[in-house]
């Protein structure tokens, strides 16, 4: 077990507490593959899960059909689904599915209800996390609702890539679903940018070329 998994159980099961040592002991550490699906619309929800380090991209179907990342969660975090889905007892509404290998600690349900009660530490992360996790989400909502997909696309390759050029491996259908559109408005964006000498469009791959303009487009919508 990692130092730092160590460390965040210790926090929530301290040793000189009989009841939350005993609960502590009932966690997994779990090591998933890259493209694991954590799980699936429609699942029961019998565990909470904290990423201790790696990703799970959280995604669900629009209506139309399209596939759409609602958020990631990555090291230190929770899922706001699983959390909500836990204290309703209702199933999943979407699908998670780690983007690389992913260590998290796996709590099952009855310990994270006996936790919440017993250990303050436990309860302040699982609402401050969700608290911080519902604002993302409803930040990533209001992107998708009412941001132009010209500066959102810039901002999500700026992000990718950083403040040098470089290059994004994705394609413009995993670049749709990032942004929550459709492939071709992806593609017709793309090509105004590389129009515009910003970026080359390769098979499967995105090169910035000049990253500080993609910023200046990204920044319009702020």
């Amino acid at each position: 077990m990692s130092d730092n998994t160590s460390a965040i159980l210790e926090q929530w099961f301290p040793r000189d507490d009989v009841v939350l040592q005993q609960l502590g002991k009932q966690v997994q550490r779990v090591i998933l593959p890259a493209g694991h699906v954590v799980f699936r619309r429609g699942d029961a929800c019998r565990n909470y899960i904290v990423v201790v380090r790696g990703s799970v991209r959280v995604q669900t179907l629009s209506a139309g059909g399209r596939e759409v990342v609602l958020y990631r969660v990555t090291d230190g975090q929770t899922c706001v689904i699983t959390t909500s889905c836990l204290i309703s007892e209702e199933s999943y509404p979407a699908e998670g599915v780690t983007d690389v290998e992913t260590e998290a600690l796996v709590i099952p349900q009855a310990v994270f209800n006996e936790a919440l009660g017993y250990s303050e530490s436990f309860r302040r992360f699982v609402f401050a996390n969700q608290g911080q996790r519902l604002g993302d989400l409803i930040q990533r909502v209001e992107d998708v609702a009412f941001g132009r997909v010209d500066a959102r696309l810039a901002r999500h390759l700026v992000d990718r890539c950083g403040s040098r050029p470089g290059t994004v491996s994705a394609t413009h259908q995993q670049l749709a679903s990032e942004l929550g559109t459709a492939r071709e408005v992806v593609s017709r964006q793309l090509k105004v940018f590389e129009k515009d000498g910003l970026i080359a469009v390769r098979r499967g791959l995105v090169e910035i070329l000049d990253p500080d303009a993609l910023a200046r487009v990204a920044g319009e919508d702020r």
